[in-house]
């Protein structure tokens, strides 16, 4: 049993305060949806608990099974049990997708002569292209073509917690269902825990969570059932927004992030 612990999370960004005292946790075989709207410091989130730099812990603590992570590096933070989804994953040119898991699962005290079957059937399982297992990490891959590898590589890792950042970004309906399926199937079979970080419910009606996060200025302003992610499709975020009371430099500090990356919020 593993148990994601994020308790009063406070995170700057680029001299920028973005999450303003987060609380949640994440238990084996539960999926926990985290919704927002743009700006609102979800992507900050999952940044922050996989240590990436320029993404500053102020206060609080992120911990695994009892392990505080806020020193640790992404890779140290890997080895103890988290894996991470990108919105925008990295191309590496010259290195392939096997590769890449096979010094993965080797570093991590594993056998990397099983990795070749594994990856095969983990590409089969959401409808990965088995000639693109021989490609370059990510290079001239479609965006559903590069959730799909992500999910292949979930597959074989077996993390205790995996954190996605807008898994169903850039996927059409088959790869969305596919990569979901395949996700929702992992945490009944090898107990993993899931915090998915999603502007939209679709996600959700195949990777079914049992709990759901609002989270608006860097606060969980709500935490209930699948029923609140239903309840979203129906009202938005105004119920939330509109209660909230906003000064002004909040305001300016949200125009401010919105240009760290074009088009929203990538980077929040």
């Amino acid at each position: 049993m593993s148990e994601l612990v994020v308790e009063g999370l406070h995170v700057r960004v680029g001299g920028q305060m973005v999450l303003n005292g987060v609380d949640l946790r994440v238990a084996s075989g539960e999926v926990h949806a985290v919704m927002g709207p743009n700006g609102s410091g979800k992507s900050t989130l999952a940044y922050a608990i996989m240590g990436r730099p320029g993404y500053e812990a102020v206060s609080g603590t992120i911990s695994l099974d009892g392990i505080d992570l806020v020193e640790l590096s992404p890779c140290e933070r890997a080895h103890a049990g988290l894996f991470s989804t990108l919105q925008y994953p990295t191309e590496v040119p010259g290195v392939g997708l096997e590769t890449v898991l096979e010094e993965a699962v080797a570093a991590a005290g594993g056998d990397r002569t099983a990795v070749e079957a594994q990856v095969v059937a983990e590409a089969e399982l959401v409808g990965f292209d088995l000639d693109l297992l021989y490609r370059s990490l990510n290079v001239d891959l479609s965006g559903g073509e590069m959730k799909r590898s992500e999910a292949v590589q979930l597959g074989v890792l077996r993390p205790r917690i995996a954190v996605l950042d807008e898994l169903d970004s850039g996927l059409d309906v088959d790869a969305l269902a596919a990569v979901s399926h395949r996700i929702e199937q992992a945490t009944h079979q090898d107990n993993l825990g899931v915090l998915a970080i999603t502007h939209f419910s679709r996600l959700l009606t195949v990777l079914h969570a049992d709990v759901v996060h609002i989270l608006i200025d860097g606060v969980i302003r709500e935490t209930g059932g699948p029923d609140l992610a239903a309840q979203l499709e129906e009202t938005g975020y105004d119920p939330w927004i509109d209660t909230r009371a906003e000064s002004p430099v909040e305001i300016h500090s949200h125009l401010e992030l919105s240009h760290l990356e074009p088009g929203g919020d990538p980077w929040l």
